[in-house]
């Protein structure tokens, strides 16, 4: 492990105008075009066509879900590394380039899979004849919140998404269903809504009629990640019943959605459920818990066969349950298990809903939304659901070829990962695991020179920093000539093409972790009209409006996800150094509509400032000032 500190001081380079053209050089030279274009083209036979540029690649591959991993031809004369695969059914697949061994992300593609570890593009296929459950159509739309709040079970803040129906905003007196929706393993709250697209299913639905109006919570489902990690480097085993997801879903989740939106509280209007892990996390609170849940839902999942007074006693379970569905792909790799713990239900007598999937890849998203979407209109729905659990078939019998679900398969899929960052006080290390790699750079927002990393005898490069760590900033490895995010850091700078890791320090003034037991804002985003929106805790006195608007290769989200807009409200309003205000990040004129309309419009724009730093600190002055 090689420490940076005298001969990289960050502190020149943010004050040298000759270096910060430098860097700019850099940055363009690196990560190419300004003003992406497709690097996917879908045919109308279901066929795409994937191109990729990179000149220091000696060997590219696609590794695509409706595909698996193919190599790709180098065109001498376009430069253009290129395959065409599929046909393909119209879905939306995650997919990855592998260059030279390592996974990078698509470059030009502006979606992306938001996951602990792997980093994976969108692909999406639309059907030229009907429309998809998950298609943005022409119907009125939810808003989608990001919400913080203290969790006493963890001891810091955790964090969620919250989404509303459209009438939500129109019927003020109206209270609503809450279904709790829980993502997978290494998923973040963000996959089942830029994934799992369950704003835009439900939406669909409600447009139709076809389904009850509901407010749907996505919980973060490893609230472990957002501490410190143990002695050893590991993350504390995830347990059932009695972990820190539970008791924070039950006693500080729960509780947070309850006074903040319009909630009906009781058994009847509450459902919980998710995909692979969340699904078991679902079913083990919801059956633990049927004094508060009635309608649970498990897509590609199971739980533990023993929980107390629950499945030795048929009869009372049935009573309190409107809905228990569970829906698998016979090629899933869970499977076997999921059927087993069907026919183990079937045995005890307890009513289900099953379904079973082909041919969607197994273990995938498309498996996600489709059961998300096949169970919607049930919840909250007594007369529908009762009819759905009274035509109930029994598990089918197992086959024997069942692939057995071991802590061996676990560990095949989700090896021990890389710690990258780690923090300690003074100090931020940065890993990458790439040992067929001949030279691996660090690339810093702030540094003037790219940082060579030194490998060690298990192909782990790693480098130190000491200098300028307090702040946010983004970085990137430059592996053998190809930019590469962070494989093991969870935050990804939301930006239009190359997607940059994101050193969000826990230690830094702003950071969430250490704000302790404040009032948290919320932040909307409407991907619609290009439009995001942080409202304060109260919008009492609210007389001003900032107006932030994004850089060229920005998008919405980043004054928030890497400027940290809410972060800084929240604090300042919470020490009394700032107003409560509302805050708008777009590119155009806003168009909020409140039940207080600021009176001042105060703006700010990211390209005048040449790093995230400065921005952070131009929005901080003004904050500062406004009264």
């Amino acid at each position: 492990m090689t420490n940076i500190h005298q001969h990289h001081p960050r502190h020149l380079f943010m004050k040298t105008a000759a270096m910060m053209a430098l860097s700019l050089t850099l940055c363009a030279h690196t990560f190419g075009q300004k003003k992406p274009t497709n690097s996917t083209i879908c045919h109308p036979d279901g066929t795409v066509t994937f191109l990729y540029k990179n000149d220091n690649a000696k060997k590219v591959e696609v590794d695509v879900q409706f595909a698996g991993k193919h190599p790709m031809e180098r065109d001498a004369q376009t430069g253009l590394w290129t395959v065409t695969l599929g046909p393909a059914a119209p879905d939306m697949y995650p997919y990855h380039f592998e260059v030279d061994g390592l996974s990078v992300m698509d470059p030009l593609c502006e979606q992306y899979f938001p996951n602990e570890g792997f980093k994976n593009s969108l692909l999406e296929i639309s059907n030229s004849k009907s429309t998809l459950p998950h298609d943005i159509c022409n119907v009125p739309h939810g808003r989608v919140e990001y919400i913080h709040y203290f969790s006493k079970s963890l001891g810091a803040t955790n964090n969620a998404i919250v989404y509303l129906p459209p009438s939500y905003a129109t019927d003020i007196q109206k209270k609503y269903p809450v279904f709790y929706l829980i993502s997978g393993t290494t998923d973040t709250e963000e996959v089942y809504y830029k994934v799992g697209r369950m704003n835009y299913i439900i939406d669909n639905l409600l447009a139709k009629g076809a389904a009850k109006d509901m407010i749907i919570v996505l919980p973060y489902g490893n609230p472990y990640k957002l501490l410190p990690p143990s002695k050893n480097g590991q993350m504390p085993q995830m347990g059932f019943g009695n972990d820190v997801f539970s008791n924070d879903l039950v006693n500080d989740l729960m509780p947070y959605i309850e006074r903040n939106y319009r909630t009906i509280n009781d058994r009847d209007h509450r459902a919980i459920g998710g995909f692979s892990r969340g699904g078991n996390q679902g079913l083990s609170n919801g059956l633990r818990h049927l004094d508060k849940f009635s309608y649970l839902c498990s897509y590609s999942s199971f739980t533990s066969t023993d929980i107390p007074e629950v499945y030795d006693n048929a009869s009372d379970t049935n009573a309190k349950l409107h809905l228990f569905w569970l829906g698998i792909g016979t090629d899933d790799f869970l499977y076997g298990t999921g059927r087993d713990y069907m026919e183990f239900l079937d045995k005890k007598g307890i009513r289900t809903v099953k379904e079973f999937t082909t041919d969607k890849f197994g273990h995938t998203w498309m498996n996600a939304k489709y059961f998300l979407y096949k169970t919607m209109p049930l919840l909250f729905n007594p007369e529908a659901s009762e009819k759905a659990m009274s035509q109930g078939k029994p598990a089918p019998a197992a086959t024997g070829k069942e692939e057995p679900f071991t802590p061996g398969v676990m560990a095949r899929l989700f090896p021990r990962p890389i710690i990258s960052p780690e923090f300690a006080p003074g100090t931020v290390t940065f890993r990458l695991k790439a040992p067929d790699a001949k030279k691996v750079l660090l690339q810093c927002e702030g540094y003037a020179d790219r940082i060579e990393m030194v490998k060690d005898d298990e192909g782990v490069w790693s480098m130190t920093l000491e200098e300028g760590i307090s702040e946010v900033f983004k970085y990137c490895f430059i592996v053998d000539g190809t930019p590469v995010a962070d494989p093991n850091n969870m935050y990804l700078s939301p930006d239009k093409g190359f997607k940059f890791s994101v050193c969000n320090n826990p230690y830094n003034t702003y950071s969430f972790a250490t704000m302790g037991d404040i009032a948290h804002g919320r932040v909307s985003y409407d991907l619609n009209s290009q439009q995001a929106c942080y409202f304060p805790p109260t919008m009492k006195g609210v007389k001003h409006l900032i107006h932030l608007i994004p850089g060229t290769d920005d998008t919405i989200e980043s004054w928030f996800k890497v400027g940290g807009a809410d972060a800084i409200a929240d604090k300042l309003t919470a020490e009394g150094q700032a107003a409560p205000c509302l805050i708008v990040a777009s590119f155009d004129k806003p168009t909020i509509v409140s039940e207080t309309q600021p009176q001042t419009i105060h703006t700010l724009r990211a390209s005048d400032y040449f790093t995230w730093q400065e921005r952070r600190e131009a929005l901080e002055n003004l904050l500062k000032t406004i009264k």
